[in-house]
């Protein structure tokens, strides 16, 4: 089991940046790929960044390319996001997951655990 903690959403004005993080626990964060994801309200969970589970690999959703930059700190088991350039459309609950068996995807059903989420506001 992995246990997954977010922190860091909160109300922002358009424009502004955040840093999220992603604690885990319990089995060794090294051996997971890392993801992060997102769901508006009224929306199906979409897929904004992943890192595998050296961090030498990551990859972003065409929306935050540019904008947003996934980490990761194996010695510390946590992950980030930092999210700059925000804009109203980024608004959602932001969840970190952990994928045991693949480099890093954007399928949500590809991922074995998942955190609580944390809300992201960003205001025009």
């Amino acid at each position: 089991q992995v246990q997954l903690v977010e922190s860091g959403g909160g109300l922002v004005q358009a424009g502004g940046s955040l840093r999220l993080s992603c604690a885990a626990s319990g089995r060794p964060f090294r051996n997971y790929a890392m993801g992060w994801f997102r769901q508006a309200p009224g929306k199906e969970r979409e897929f904004v960044a992943a890192i595998s589970w050296s961090g030498g690999r990551t990859y972003y959703s065409d929306s935050v390319k540019g904008r947003f930059t996934i980490s990761r700190d194996n010695a510390k088991n946590t992950m980030y996001l930092q999210m700059n350039s925000l804009k109203p459309e980024d608004t959602a609950v932001y969840y970190c997951a952990a994928d045991s068996a693949h480099y890093g995807s954007d399928r949500p059903n590809e991922y074995d655990y998942w955190g609580q989420g944390t809300q992201v506001t960003v205001s025009s």
